[in-house]
């Protein structure tokens, strides 16, 4: 057996679908691998949410290392190729990325506050047939005294081309400092689209009829319901680190998702 690189011990997590564990018995019986508490970097098999899910498990536990992801799942925009062949030399080529995460802070209506962090976007959604009606600030400015929509999502670069831009949100490159804020089927303002906010900003959403026309809030996996308030800022202490091999790097990636069709 080979290790998958000779200088930082390596631990292999997979997902319950199939060929994620198929895929894990096949690299376990080529390469060696540690527990997950010795590991120094991490190999994942699944999809983007298991790579989702490892990265939030990590932010639990406190120890954060660098992730090689390898795509069992379905899109795995945020994966490599599957290959088992050469795993040691791939990870030790791969190109880091930095990917800076949110922190959602919660407040519901009865007063309980809500803290997470979310890698993707942080989502607020309707949670009846009644529209929903939302103040927008930015760094303690309304901007928008009262947006009605289906909900609003505010996403990082990493997370603009997942759930934002299926709301035809716009795709922010990696290291743009930016975090896309876009309105889920708006019905007032009817032109407006969204905006890009800088990243050193905060963005302040309060829900003003919260108990005729509830909202939920949703943070990556987390959904917290009958929101009052949602603070939402970038969270720099919480960087994470994700690797790629060079000819399919993410920040490529994200800038050919804008010629896709």
């Amino acid at each position: 057996m080979t290790s998958p690189n000779a200088d930082k011990p390596t631990a292999l997590l997979a997902s319950t679908a199939e060929a994620a564990q198929a895929a894990e018995a096949m690299l376990r019986e080529r390469y060696e691998f540690v527990p997950l508490a010795d590991a120094e970097q991490i190999v994942a098999l699944g999809g983007d949410g298991f790579l989702l899910q490892t990265l939030h498990e990590m932010l639990q536990r406190g120890k954060i290392c660098p992730v090689f992801g390898m795509n069992r799942g379905t899109v795995g925009f945020l994966m490599n190729d599957w290959r088992i062949e050469a795993l040691r030399e791939r990870v030790n080529r791969a190109k880091s990325f930095s990917v800076v995460p949110l922190r959602m802070e919660a407040v519901t209506v009865d007063g309980t506050s809500i803290s997470h962090p979310a890698i993707n976007e942080v989502s607020l959604l309707r949670e009846t047939r009644q529209t929903a009606w939302i103040e927008v600030s930015v760094n303690g400015r309304v901007v928008l005294p009262e947006l009605v929509c289906d909900g609003v999502l505010v996403a990082t670069p990493a997370g603009s081309t997942a759930y934002n831009l299926s709301a035809q949100g716009p795709i922010l490159p990696l290291g743009s400092n930016l975090m896309a804020l876009t309105p889920i089927s708006p019905f007032r303002p009817r032109r407006w689209r969204g905006a890009l906010i800088p990243d050193d900003l905060k963005i302040s959403l309060r829900v003003l009829d919260p108990k005729k026309r509830p909202v939920l809030a949703v943070a990556d996996q987390l959904e917290v319901r009958e929101v009052a308030t949602v603070d939402v800022s970038i969270d720099r202490r919480l960087a994470l680190t994700l690797l790629f091999d060079p000819e399919h790097a993410l920040d490529e990636r994200i800038s050919m998702e804008q010629f896709a069709a």
